[in-house]
C-alpha cells in the first residue's frame, strides 16, 4: 500500500492547514503537489516565469518542506514554477535553500530538468496531437522555450536517488502522484486513475477549495479521503474528475501508456471516502512525450474606454466594426506595408465568448477594450495613437453630434509588451525515458 497526501491543486492556490496536519499524522509515504500547467496561457511558458509571486511560493513551499520532514517522507513538485523551464527549477531550487538556511537543516533535493535545445527539436520526429498547429523548422527555433512533458519514469528516477525534495520540470500532472505506488507494485491502472482524480487535491471532493486530500493506493485499486472540515468525496465527485480537462472521461494517454476506466466501480465507503477499483492501465508499445512550446507573436498596445450613452450602447457593435475600418484605411494610408491587427472587444457584452455567445441581455454600460499588435512595440503603439481619436469621439453617423467618451488612463495606450502564442502540441517517441531530460542531485 501507498499514501500519498496532496495538499491543493496548485502551489501558490493555498492549504488547509490543519487539514494538512491531519495528513501528516497519518504518516504518508510521499507529499506531492503540482506546480502549474498551461492554463494561464503561453506568456509564462514564452517568458519562462512565474504566475505566482514569490513571496506566496516560499510561504506555502516552506510549509510543505516542514511537513514532508515531519511526515519523514520526500516531497515532490511537478511542474515547478507554473510552466517548468530550467529556470523555473532553478529558481525554486533558490527558494528551497533559502527555506532550509532559516530551518538549520540541510536536505537532498533531485532536479528533473524539462527544457529542450530548440535546434534539436527542429530536427526530430514530431507527431502532432489533435488541434495541433502547423509547424515548420523557423517556427521551432524562434521558440523561446520548449518542454517535454515528464511521466512517472523520471519521477521514479528521482525517487531512486534517496532524496527528500524533488523538484521537477514540465511533467504531466498525474505523473508525481502515479509514480512511488507503481514503484511499490500497486495496480497500475488505480496509480493513474487515482493520480488522475487526485490531481487537483480536493476539486474532487464537496469542498473543492478545502485542498487536502489522501490517496491511499494497493493491489486492487484506491481510496480516496478528503481531510478537511466538510469536505467530502461521492461516486459522484469523484468519478466526475475524469471529465475535467480531459476530451475523454474514460480514457487518459500518458508517456508510455493509456488509462481505461470505462470498467471502474466507485463506491461510498462512508460520507467521506469513496474506494475505486477496476481501472485498466495499457502500456503502448513506443515511449512518447509531450512537448510544448511558445514564440512571440508580436508586440501589444492596449487602451480601453467605458460608454454609458444608452445610443451607443445599443449599437456599439457596429460602432466597432465602424471604427475598425477607418483605423485600418488610416493605417494603410500612413503606414503602408506594417503587419498588424487590431481588434475592438467589448467587455460587458460578450469578451469572453465572442460570437459564442448565446445569451441576449439589456446593457446599461459597456467597455471596450483595444488590443493592437504589431511586430513592434514602437509600431503597436504608433498604431494605437491613430486608433485613439476614433475612441474618444467617433459618431456612429456623419449628421450626429460627437460624442465623447471615457478613458479610465492616462496616457490611453498601455504598451503590455510582448505577446506569446503556445506554437507546439505534439510528441515525440523517446528509445530511453531520460532521453530528453536531465536528472541532479545536488546535497
Amino acid at each position: 500500500m501507498t499514501k500519498i497526501l496532496i495538499p491543493s491543486g496548485a502551489l501558490g492556490l493555498g492549504y488547509d492547514a490543519e487539514a494538512l496536519s491531519r495528513g501528516v499524522a497519518l504518516k504518508p509515504d510521499l507529499i506531492a503537489i503540482d506546480g502549474g500547467s498551461t492554463d494561464s496561457g503561453p506568456s509564462y511558458l514564452g517568458r519562462g516565469v512565474s504566475k505566482y509571486a514569490r513571496e506566496s511560493t516560499k510561504t506555502e513551499w516552506a510549509g510543505l518542506m516542514r511537513a514532508a520532514h515531519a511526515a519523514g517522507c520526500p516531497l515532490v513538485i511537478g511542474t515547478a514554477g507554473t510552466c517548468g523551464t530550467d529556470s523555473m527549477v532553478d529558481w525554486l531550487l533558490d527558494i528551497t535553500r533559502e527555506v532550509l538556511a532559516e530551518d538549520n537543516r540541510t536536505a537532498k533535493i533531485a532536479t528533473i530538468r524539462s527544457s529542450q535545445n530548440p535546434l534539436e527539436i527542429a530536427k526530430t520526429t514530431l507527431t502532432p496531437l489533435s488541434g495541433a498547429p502547423d509547424i515548420s523548422e523557423a517556427v521551432i527555433t524562434s521558440c523561446e522555450n520548449i518542454v517535454a512533458l515528464a511521466g512517472a519514469e523520471q519521477i521514479a528516477a528521482a525517487l531512486a536517488t534517496g532524496a527528500d525534495i524533488i523538484i521537477a520540470g514540465r511533467t504531466t500532472d498525474t505523473a508525481i502522484i502515479a509514480a512511488l505506488p507503481l514503484n511499490n507494485g500497486d495496480n497500475a491502472g488505480a496509480a493513474w486513475h487515482g493520480a488522475k482524480i487526485g490531481e487537483c487535491g480536493a476539486l474532487c471532493a464537496t469542498n473543492p477549495q478545502s485542498g487536502v486530500i489522501m490517496i491511499d493506493f494497493d493491489a486492487d485499486g484506491f481510496t480516496i479521503t478528503p481531510l478537511a472540515d466538510g469536505a467530502h468525496a461521492t461516486p459522484h465527485t469523484v468519478s466526475a474528475h475524469m471529465l475535467y480537462e480531459n476530451s475523454d472521461p474514460f480514457i487518459l494517454y500518458e508517456p508510455g501508456g493509456h488509462l481505461d476506466v470505462t470498467s471502474a466501480t466507485y463506491t461510498a465507503l462512508d460520507d467521506t471516502s469513496v474506494r475505486v477499483t477496476g481501472s485498466v492501465w495499457h502500456p503502448s508499445d513506443d515511449y512518447t512525450v509531450k512537448i510544448e512550446g511558445a514564440r512571440i507573436a508580436g508586440y501589444q498596445t492596449i487602451s480601453i474606454i467605458t460608454i454609458r450613452d444608452a445610443h451607443y450602447v445599443r449599437n456599439v457593435q457596429a460602432w466597432c466594426d465602424d471604427i475598425i475600418a477607418k483605423h485600418a484605411a488610416k493605417v494603410h494610408d500612413r503606414m503602408a506595408g506594417e503587419a498588424f491587427t487590431c481588434e475592438l472587444r467589448i467587455i460587458g457584452q460578450d469578451s469572453t465568448l465572442g460570437k459564442l455567445e448565446t445569451r441576449e441581455t439589456t446593457l446599461t454600460e459597456v467597455g471596450v477594450m483595444a488590443i493592437v499588435t504589431a511586430e513592434t512595440q514602437a509600431t503597436a503603439n504608433t498604431i494605437a495613437k491613430l486608433l485613439n481619436p476614433y475612441l474618444l469621439h467617433h459618431p456612429l453617423t456623419k449628421d450626429e453630434e460627437v460624442p465623447t467618451f471615457a478613458f479610465p488612463f492616462s496616457p490611453a495606450e498601455i504598451d503590455r509588451g510582448a505577446a506569446y502564442a503556445f506554437c507546439l502540441h505534439h510528441t515525440m517517441t523517446l528509445d530511453d525515458p531520460m532521453q530528453a531530460f536531465r536528472l541532479e542531485v545536488h546535497a
